[in-house]
Protein backbone atom coordinates (compact mmCIF):
# COMPACT_ATOMS: atom_id res chain seq x y z
CA UNK A 1 0.00 0.00 0.00
CA UNK A 2 2.74 2.46 0.92
CA UNK A 3 4.19 2.22 -2.62
CA UNK A 4 1.01 3.72 -4.03
CA UNK A 5 0.23 6.24 -1.32
CA UNK A 6 2.96 8.88 -1.37
CA UNK A 7 1.31 12.11 -0.22
CA UNK A 8 1.37 12.60 3.55
CA UNK A 9 -2.21 13.90 3.64
CA UNK A 10 -3.47 10.72 1.96
CA UNK A 11 -1.30 8.52 4.15
CA UNK A 12 -2.47 10.08 7.39
CA UNK A 13 -6.14 10.13 6.31
CA UNK A 14 -5.99 6.36 5.78
CA UNK A 15 -4.39 6.03 9.22
CA UNK A 16 -7.29 7.98 10.75
CA UNK A 17 -9.85 5.76 8.99
CA UNK A 18 -8.27 2.55 10.27
CA UNK A 19 -7.86 3.95 13.78
CA UNK A 20 -11.49 5.02 13.76
CA UNK A 21 -12.27 1.40 12.99
CA UNK A 22 -10.16 0.33 15.96
CA UNK A 23 -12.69 1.83 18.36
CA UNK A 24 -15.51 0.05 16.55
CA UNK A 25 -13.67 -3.27 16.72
CA UNK A 26 -13.00 -2.70 20.42
CA UNK A 27 -16.68 -2.02 21.03
CA UNK A 28 -17.78 -5.06 19.03
CA UNK A 29 -15.34 -7.19 21.03
CA UNK A 30 -17.03 -6.33 24.36
CA UNK A 31 -18.64 -9.50 25.69
CA UNK A 32 -16.85 -11.62 23.09
CA UNK A 33 -13.24 -11.46 24.31
CA UNK A 34 -11.66 -9.80 27.35
CA UNK A 35 -9.60 -6.63 26.75
CA UNK A 36 -6.14 -7.93 27.68
CA UNK A 37 -6.67 -11.14 25.74
CA UNK A 38 -7.82 -9.06 22.77
CA UNK A 39 -4.56 -7.10 22.98
CA UNK A 40 -2.54 -10.34 23.14
CA UNK A 41 -4.40 -11.83 20.16
CA UNK A 42 -3.93 -8.62 18.16
CA UNK A 43 -0.16 -8.72 18.43
CA UNK A 44 -0.01 -12.49 18.04
CA UNK A 45 -1.76 -12.21 14.68
CA UNK A 46 0.38 -9.21 13.74
CA UNK A 47 3.61 -11.08 14.44
CA UNK A 48 2.44 -14.15 12.50
CA UNK A 49 1.64 -11.94 9.50
CA UNK A 50 4.89 -9.97 9.69
CA UNK A 51 7.29 -12.89 10.26
CA UNK A 52 7.61 -14.01 6.61
CA UNK A 53 7.68 -10.38 5.44
CA UNK A 54 10.28 -9.00 7.83
CA UNK A 55 12.44 -11.88 9.01
CA UNK A 56 15.21 -11.36 6.46
CA UNK A 57 15.26 -7.61 7.10
CA UNK A 58 15.60 -8.15 10.83
CA UNK A 59 18.34 -10.70 10.29
CA UNK A 60 20.29 -8.30 8.05
CA UNK A 61 19.86 -5.33 10.39
CA UNK A 62 20.24 -7.24 13.65
CA UNK A 63 23.48 -5.49 14.74
CA UNK A 64 21.70 -2.11 14.65
CA UNK A 65 18.53 -3.52 16.21
CA UNK A 66 20.51 -5.17 18.99
CA UNK A 67 22.17 -1.88 19.97
CA UNK A 68 18.76 -0.21 20.29
CA UNK A 69 16.77 -3.21 21.54
CA UNK A 70 15.83 -1.81 25.00
CA UNK A 71 14.51 1.38 23.44
CA UNK A 72 12.63 -0.50 20.71
CA UNK A 73 11.09 -2.79 23.32
CA UNK A 74 9.94 0.24 25.30
CA UNK A 75 8.40 1.78 22.17
CA UNK A 76 6.48 -1.40 21.39
CA UNK A 77 5.33 -1.96 24.96
CA UNK A 78 4.17 1.63 25.48
CA UNK A 79 2.85 2.60 22.04
CA UNK A 80 1.44 -0.75 20.97
CA UNK A 81 0.52 -2.71 24.11
CA UNK A 82 -0.27 -0.28 26.93
CA UNK A 83 -2.20 2.12 24.71
CA UNK A 84 -4.39 -0.61 23.23
CA UNK A 85 -4.87 -2.49 26.49
CA UNK A 86 -6.23 0.63 28.20
CA UNK A 87 -8.21 1.60 25.10
CA UNK A 88 -9.97 -1.78 24.83
CA UNK A 89 -10.66 -1.81 28.57
CA UNK A 90 -12.21 1.65 28.29
CA UNK A 91 -14.62 0.42 25.60
CA UNK A 92 -16.44 -1.50 28.35
CA UNK A 93 -17.41 1.81 29.96
CA UNK A 94 -17.80 4.41 27.18
CA UNK A 95 -19.07 4.67 23.62
CA UNK A 96 -17.03 4.31 20.46
CA UNK A 97 -18.03 7.85 19.46
CA UNK A 98 -16.71 9.28 22.73
CA UNK A 99 -13.49 7.30 22.44
CA UNK A 100 -12.72 8.51 18.94
CA UNK A 101 -13.49 12.16 19.71
CA UNK A 102 -11.34 12.07 22.85
CA UNK A 103 -8.42 10.78 20.82
CA UNK A 104 -8.31 14.23 19.25
CA UNK A 105 -6.46 15.43 22.35
CA UNK A 106 -3.37 13.59 21.15
CA UNK A 107 -1.98 16.50 19.08
CA UNK A 108 -2.10 18.66 22.19
CA UNK A 109 0.00 16.12 24.07
CA UNK A 110 2.52 15.88 21.23
CA UNK A 111 2.74 19.64 20.86
CA UNK A 112 3.22 20.21 24.59
CA UNK A 113 5.89 17.52 24.85
CA UNK A 114 7.75 18.76 21.78
CA UNK A 115 7.67 22.33 23.04
CA UNK A 116 8.86 21.45 26.55
CA UNK A 117 11.54 18.98 25.46
CA UNK A 118 12.72 20.38 22.12
CA UNK A 119 11.33 23.93 21.97
CA UNK A 120 9.54 23.10 18.72
CA UNK A 121 8.07 26.26 17.23
CA UNK A 122 4.33 26.85 16.87
CA UNK A 123 2.26 29.57 15.21
CA UNK A 124 -0.69 31.53 16.59
CA UNK A 125 -3.03 29.71 14.20
CA UNK A 126 -1.78 26.35 15.42
CA UNK A 127 -2.38 27.40 19.02
CA UNK A 128 -5.92 28.43 18.13
CA UNK A 129 -6.42 25.13 16.31
CA UNK A 130 -5.19 23.14 19.30
CA UNK A 131 -7.50 25.15 21.56
CA UNK A 132 -10.55 24.42 19.41
CA UNK A 133 -9.63 20.74 19.42
CA UNK A 134 -9.34 20.75 23.21
CA UNK A 135 -12.78 22.34 23.52
CA UNK A 136 -14.22 19.54 21.37
CA UNK A 137 -12.58 16.88 23.52
CA UNK A 138 -13.81 18.50 26.75
CA UNK A 139 -17.37 18.73 25.42
CA UNK A 140 -17.27 15.02 24.65
CA UNK A 141 -15.70 13.98 27.95
CA UNK A 142 -18.35 15.99 29.82
CA UNK A 143 -21.14 14.54 27.64
CA UNK A 144 -22.17 18.09 26.88
CA UNK A 145 -22.74 18.94 30.54
CA UNK A 146 -20.70 21.85 31.90
CA UNK A 147 -21.48 20.82 35.47
CA UNK A 148 -19.87 17.43 34.85
CA UNK A 149 -16.70 19.08 33.61
CA UNK A 150 -16.52 21.57 36.49
CA UNK A 151 -17.01 18.76 39.00
CA UNK A 152 -14.39 16.62 37.21
CA UNK A 153 -16.92 13.78 37.32
CA UNK A 154 -15.80 11.92 34.22
CA UNK A 155 -17.05 8.55 33.10
CA UNK A 156 -14.49 5.82 33.93
CA UNK A 157 -14.09 4.90 30.29
CA UNK A 158 -13.57 8.50 29.19
CA UNK A 159 -10.87 8.95 31.84
CA UNK A 160 -9.14 5.78 30.59
CA UNK A 161 -9.18 7.06 27.02
CA UNK A 162 -7.47 10.28 28.12
CA UNK A 163 -4.77 8.23 29.90
CA UNK A 164 -4.31 6.16 26.72
CA UNK A 165 -3.98 9.36 24.69
CA UNK A 166 -1.21 10.60 27.00
CA UNK A 167 0.60 7.29 26.54
CA UNK A 168 0.39 7.33 22.74
CA UNK A 169 1.40 10.97 22.60
CA UNK A 170 4.61 10.06 24.43
CA UNK A 171 5.20 7.22 21.97
CA UNK A 172 4.78 9.61 19.04
CA UNK A 173 7.34 12.05 20.41
CA UNK A 174 9.78 9.21 21.09
CA UNK A 175 9.57 8.00 17.47
CA UNK A 176 12.08 10.70 16.47
CA UNK A 177 14.77 8.66 18.26
CA UNK A 178 14.10 5.32 16.59
CA UNK A 179 17.11 3.83 14.76
CA UNK A 180 17.39 4.15 11.00
CA UNK A 181 16.24 0.67 10.03
CA UNK A 182 13.89 -0.76 7.42
CA UNK A 183 10.20 -0.06 8.11
CA UNK A 184 9.46 -3.80 8.07
CA UNK A 185 12.11 -4.35 10.73
CA UNK A 186 10.70 -1.51 12.79
CA UNK A 187 7.13 -2.77 12.77
CA UNK A 188 8.14 -6.40 13.33
CA UNK A 189 10.40 -5.66 16.30
CA UNK A 190 7.82 -3.32 17.86
CA UNK A 191 5.11 -5.96 17.32
CA UNK A 192 7.26 -8.63 18.99
CA UNK A 193 7.83 -6.27 21.91
CA UNK A 194 4.08 -5.62 22.09
CA UNK A 195 3.39 -9.35 22.08
CA UNK A 196 5.86 -9.94 24.91
CA UNK A 197 4.38 -7.08 26.94
CA UNK A 198 0.84 -8.37 26.35
CA UNK A 199 1.48 -11.80 27.85
CA UNK A 200 1.73 -10.77 31.54
CA UNK A 201 -1.30 -8.48 31.17
CA UNK A 202 -3.43 -11.28 29.73
CA UNK A 203 -2.13 -13.74 32.34
CA UNK A 204 -2.99 -11.34 35.17
CA UNK A 205 -6.46 -10.75 33.71
CA UNK A 206 -7.07 -14.49 33.54
CA UNK A 207 -5.69 -15.14 37.03
CA UNK A 208 -8.02 -12.50 38.51
CA UNK A 209 -11.02 -14.16 36.91
CA UNK A 210 -11.71 -11.48 34.30
CA UNK A 211 -10.48 -13.41 31.27
CA UNK A 212 -12.90 -14.37 28.51
CA UNK A 213 -11.92 -16.70 25.69
CA UNK A 214 -12.82 -15.32 22.26
CA UNK A 215 -15.74 -16.51 20.18
CA UNK A 216 -15.91 -15.98 16.40
CA UNK A 217 -16.80 -12.29 16.77
CA UNK A 218 -13.97 -11.77 19.24
CA UNK A 219 -11.47 -13.46 16.92
CA UNK A 220 -12.71 -11.37 13.98
CA UNK A 221 -12.26 -8.18 15.99
CA UNK A 222 -8.73 -9.24 16.96
CA UNK A 223 -7.84 -10.05 13.35
CA UNK A 224 -9.12 -6.68 12.13
CA UNK A 225 -7.16 -4.80 14.77
CA UNK A 226 -4.02 -6.76 13.90
CA UNK A 227 -4.14 -6.08 10.16
CA UNK A 228 -5.52 -2.57 9.81
CA UNK A 229 -4.98 -0.47 12.97
CA UNK A 230 -2.12 -2.72 14.08
CA UNK A 231 0.05 -3.12 10.98
CA UNK A 232 -1.09 -1.03 8.02
CA UNK A 233 -1.92 2.08 10.08
CA UNK A 234 1.26 1.86 12.16
CA UNK A 235 3.40 1.57 9.03
CA UNK A 236 1.69 4.55 7.43
CA UNK A 237 1.75 6.57 10.64
CA UNK A 238 5.51 6.19 11.02
CA UNK A 239 5.83 7.19 7.38
CA UNK A 240 3.64 10.25 7.89
CA UNK A 241 5.58 11.38 10.97
CA UNK A 242 8.81 11.03 9.00
CA UNK A 243 7.47 13.12 6.12
CA UNK A 244 5.93 16.12 7.93
CA UNK A 245 6.92 15.79 11.58
CA UNK A 246 4.97 14.70 14.69
CA UNK A 247 3.17 18.00 15.37
CA UNK A 248 1.54 18.20 11.93
CA UNK A 249 1.09 14.45 11.51
CA UNK A 250 -0.84 14.27 14.77
CA UNK A 251 -3.34 16.84 13.54
CA UNK A 252 -4.74 14.19 11.22
CA UNK A 253 -5.69 12.09 14.23
CA UNK A 254 -8.46 14.68 14.51
CA UNK A 255 -10.05 12.88 11.56
CA UNK A 256 -10.40 9.74 13.72
CA UNK A 257 -13.61 10.96 15.40
CA UNK A 258 -15.15 11.81 12.03
CA UNK A 259 -14.62 8.32 10.70
CA UNK A 260 -15.27 6.76 14.10
CA UNK A 261 -18.61 8.53 14.54
CA UNK A 262 -19.81 7.47 11.08
CA UNK A 263 -18.75 3.87 11.68
CA UNK A 264 -20.23 3.81 15.20
CA UNK A 265 -23.61 4.99 13.95
CA UNK A 266 -23.60 2.77 10.87
CA UNK A 267 -22.13 -0.43 12.34
CA UNK A 268 -22.62 -0.40 16.12
CA UNK A 269 -25.87 1.58 16.04
CA UNK A 270 -24.78 4.18 18.58
CA UNK A 271 -26.75 7.41 18.90
CA UNK A 272 -25.18 10.64 17.74
CA UNK A 273 -26.09 13.37 20.25
CA UNK A 274 -26.06 17.14 19.60
CA UNK A 275 -22.98 17.56 21.80
CA UNK A 276 -21.15 15.07 19.56
CA UNK A 277 -21.90 17.24 16.55
CA UNK A 278 -20.70 20.34 18.39
CA UNK A 279 -17.50 18.56 19.40
CA UNK A 280 -16.88 17.36 15.84
CA UNK A 281 -17.33 20.92 14.58
CA UNK A 282 -14.66 22.17 16.97
CA UNK A 283 -12.35 19.31 15.98
CA UNK A 284 -12.71 19.99 12.25
CA UNK A 285 -12.18 23.71 12.76
CA UNK A 286 -9.13 22.94 14.87
CA UNK A 287 -7.39 20.72 12.32
CA UNK A 288 -8.13 23.18 9.51
CA UNK A 289 -6.87 26.20 11.40
CA UNK A 290 -3.76 24.46 12.73
CA UNK A 291 -2.80 23.06 9.33
CA UNK A 292 -3.28 26.42 7.62
CA UNK A 293 -1.06 27.95 10.28
CA UNK A 294 1.79 25.46 9.86
CA UNK A 295 5.16 27.29 9.57
CA UNK A 296 6.22 28.06 6.02
CA UNK A 297 8.61 25.65 4.44
CA UNK A 298 7.02 22.61 6.12
CA UNK A 299 4.36 21.90 3.51
CA UNK A 300 4.60 18.37 2.11
CA UNK A 301 5.80 17.73 -1.41
CA UNK A 302 3.76 15.64 -3.77
CA UNK A 303 6.12 12.68 -3.85
CA UNK A 304 8.49 11.12 -1.40
CA UNK A 305 10.51 7.93 -1.67
CA UNK A 306 8.67 4.94 -0.23
CA UNK A 307 9.95 3.37 3.00
CA UNK A 308 12.83 1.00 2.48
Amino acid sequence: MTRFVTHPYAILTIVALFWGGNAIAGKLAVGHVSPMLLTLLRWTFACLIMTPLAFQDVRREWPTIKRHLPFLFLLGAVGFTFFNAIFYLAMNYTSAINATIEQSAMPLVVFAANYVLFRTGVTVFQLLGFTLTLIGVLITAAHGELATLLALDLNRGDAMIIVAVLIYGGYTVALRFKPDINWRSTIYVLSLAALAASIPLAAAEWAMGYGQAPDLQGLSAALYTAIFPGLVAQILYIRGVTMIGPNRANLFINLVPIFGAMLAVGIVGEELHPYHLAALAFVLAGITLAELGAPRGTRPVERKPAPR
